[in-house]
């Protein structure tokens, strides 16, 4: 399940443009939260905190692991999933919806241009 209307990071993190182009909404893909198996905790970083671009923003804690997020793009968190602190499970059972992390004022409109689509994203995951 790779939606097209999304861009994707090496690191399995997903992006997409939420009221237009003023944010941009984060999470990590199916193919990540597959690979985490059962996640029990999220850590995300506060609103007005500035990401860079490769950088970990946060991190989630599943019962094989704890992994790192990292930003997609530079830019200032403008919204956090805080329902994620109750339902830490919804990034497993609705990972491009419900389970969304963070959404971003980018830093420059354009950033989301350099990341992977969906056809390059899915050979990504045929080779992991």
């Amino acid at each position: 399940m790779i939606p097209e209307d999304l861009r994707y990071t090496a690191e399995h993190e997903w992006v997409g443009a939420v009221g237009g182009a003023d944010a941009l909404r984060v999470g990590i893909t199916d193919f990540a939260q597959d690979s985490l198996g059962d996640i029990v905790f999220v850590d995300l970083p506060e609103v007005g905190t500035s990401v860079e671009a490769g950088q970990p923003f946060g991190e989630v804690e599943s019962t094989k692991s704890v992994s790192e997020l990292y930003a997609p793009v530079t830019g200032t968190v403008v919204a956090r999933n805080d329902q994620l602190n109750e339902e830490p499970e919804l990034v497993n059972t609705d990972p491009y919806g419900a389970g969304w992390l963070i959404e971003l004022a980018p830093a420059a409109a354009d950033d989301i241009d350099e990341l992977l689509d969906a056809v390059a994203y899915a050979a990504l995951t045929e080779q992991s």
